[in-house]
């Protein structure tokens, strides 16, 4: 096995994780992003206005610009909310993300392709990051490739829902709910275009979710239609399939199709209390009711990343929880009320 040092290494490269490598990177820290970069997760690609100033998102990659939410209920009622004198951004999550990988890359971060198996300390105390490369193509384990381990001071955990780094080394790792989310990509319609361009659905009905709701969003060229639910037996592809019948986008041609577990509830714990830490998904931060995870997702890796500067800077491993608690005091009131909503639908 070869290794390297690093001060960081990052595992996964979706909007958490490039923006913790991002941060640290400007900071000066040496640090490795590993990501397997396959298929992104099912996601309806909304980024609120304050993500787009605090992150400083270019123009060319919002897809869309979302200027009303149409709420359809169980009766089939229909209420639009105006978004006045402003806009919810729409990305396509396969440029979005890429963006920001790049971006972390250009500031110093060094971009790995691999897929992650585990995090170990040795018996010297040193933190070890074990993985096999990838092929760029196919997503796959490079043929006759040989693991590769990286030391490093501190481990980013930022590998989505039900994280492999969160299993390994942070505990209560399990103590949080998932809702199931799926979509299909679809070409949105070319001609008489049954849905305005400038607003998402979102529908509120038992056949498409007994528990959460489905949505059909713009993304210019293209639509993102799905549902998601707690309920293991509930059939999602069969919900959005009815969900694409009353919307009248049975015809359009599917593009692709993705599927992922949500978390709707953060983890107690987002560190190890030594040298790992999880962000972004693998914390836990989506907004239970609305399922709203960019913004949080990113807000949390970038106060994280200062909570982890800090503590490699003082050598206090307690700036860690320190950054926790901060985000939770910033966007634990949200959390909780739509948590309360959650739980009454």
């Amino acid at each position: 096995m070869n290794h390297t040092d690093f001060d960081f290494v990052v595992v996964g490269g979706g909007p958490s994780g490039a923006t913790a490598a991002h941060d640290l990177s400007r900071e000066g820290w040496r640090v490795l992003l590993l990501d397997r970069q396959g298929r992104p997760k099912p996601c309806g690609g909304a980024i609120p206005p304050r993500l787009i100033k605090d992150f400083e998102i270019p123009d060319h990659l919002l897809v869309a610009k979302v200027r009303c939410a149409r709420m359809i209920s169980p009766a089939d009622n229909k209420v639009d909310i105006h978004i006045d004198n402003g806009f919810v951004g729409m990305v396509d999550r396969i440029d979005f993300d890429e963006f920001l990988r790049t971006r972390a890359a250009e500031s110093g971060a060094v971009r790995q392709q691999a897929i992650f198996d585990k995090v170990q300390h040795d018996d010297a105390g040193t933190l070890w990051v074990h993985y096999t490369p990838v092929n760029a193509k196919e997503h796959s384990a490079v043929e006759h490739a040989k693991p590769v381990k990286v030391s490093a001071r501190m481990v980013i955990g930022a590998d989505g829902a039900k994280s492999e780094v969160a299993r390994q080394q942070i505990p209560n790792a399990d103590k949080t709910k998932y809702v199931f989310a799926y979509h299909e990509i679809i070409q949105a319609p070319l001609e008489k275009p049954s849905h305005d361009g400038e607003r998402c659905d979102v529908y509120y009905q038992g056949e498409v979710s007994p528990d959460f709701y489905g949505w059909v969003f713009p993304h210019g060229k293209t639509m993102s239609v799905g549902t998601g639910s707690a309920d293991k037996g509930f059939s999602l592809r069969t919900a959005t399939g009815h969900l694409r019948k009353v919307a009248g986008l049975t015809n359009e041609p599917t593009l692709r199709r993705e599927g992922a577990p949500i978390p709707l509830k953060p983890l107690p714990q987002w560190d190890n209390g030594r040298d790992v830490l999880v962000v972004g998904d693998a914390a836990g931060v989506v907004a239970p009711s609305s399922g709203e995870g960019i913004y949080y997702a990113m807000d949390c890796a970038r106060t994280m990343a200062r909570a982890a500067h800090e503590a490699l800077k003082t050598g206090n491993p307690a700036c860690l929880k320190k950054g926790r608690k901060k985000f939770m005091k910033q966007h634990g009131k949200v959390f909780w009320i739509l948590a309360i909503m959650q739980y009454f639908w």
